[in-house]
């Protein structure tokens, strides 16, 4: 019964928030954000069709308020999502929802939030890193060795000594004109090994001796 009342309680805490946004908002307020989010999902689906393979759209080619990538398709490579979620990262990016509904595939649902200049950076990294993968296909680049495969890289990695790779720090860390010192974010970590991290959960938070009454009192 406590554990039904918590849930019951931690529930009713999430639906207030949604509530809240609603009277907010308003009858006039929801429609034009709804409107809003689906232009710009379908301005960004518009910008990327010559590019990725749009799934999903109407007989017109249009979306609704997100569209889904297909990331499986690049022949003569064996780049997938992962591979593209993890170069966003250099491109100052947190990847979309990958591999959902579709596997290998990325729904980008920009909402009513973001301004045209933000949608219009998303849009040049996303064409960006398709170039990179052209360039593999076309064996410009090393098909293990190039910056996709190897993203995303961080602060220590650029600015190491040593750099061992057939590409620049520049194309690795300075990809676009508007990624610059000033306004680079840099990645937190290298690439790690998605699968083994699911499958092995470990906590980094202190034992929980450390969290006895004793140690509290005193």
């Amino acid at each position: 019964k406590q554990w039904y009342q918590r849930r019951v309680a931690i529930t009713a805490g999430i639906l207030i928030i949604s509530w809240a946004y609603i009277k907010l908002m308003g009858p006039h307020g929801l429609r034009s954000a709804t409107e809003v989010a689906i232009l710009n999902a379908n301005y960004m689906a518009m910008k990327l069709k010559d590019h990725y393979p749009i799934m999903f759209t109407n007989s017109n080619g249009f979306c609704a308020h997100e569209f889904i990538l297909d990331c499986q398709n690049f022949p003569g490579t064996n780049i997938g999502v992962m591979d593209i979620a993890k170069r966003l990262q250099d491109y100052g990016f947190h990847a979309p929802t990958t591999s959902w509904p579709v596997a290998n595939t990325m729904m980008v649902e920009p909402t009513e939030s973001e301004d045209k200049a933000e949608l219009d950076r998303y849009i040049d990294a996303l064409i960006s890193i398709r170039k990179e993968i052209q360039d593999i296909q076309d064996g410009i680049s090393d098909p293990e060795n190039n910056p996709v495969k190897r993203a995303p890289h961080t602060l220590d990695v650029v600015t190491a000594d040593e750099w061992d790779r057939p590409y620049t720090r520049k194309m690795a860390a300075f990809p676009l004109p508007w990624i610059t010192r000033t306004t680079k974010v840099w990645p937190a970590a290298a690439r790690v090994d998605d699968a083994y991290g699911d499958q092995n959960v470990f906590c980094t938070c202190p034992p929980v001796e450390a969290y006895s009454v004793s140690d509290l009192k005193s």
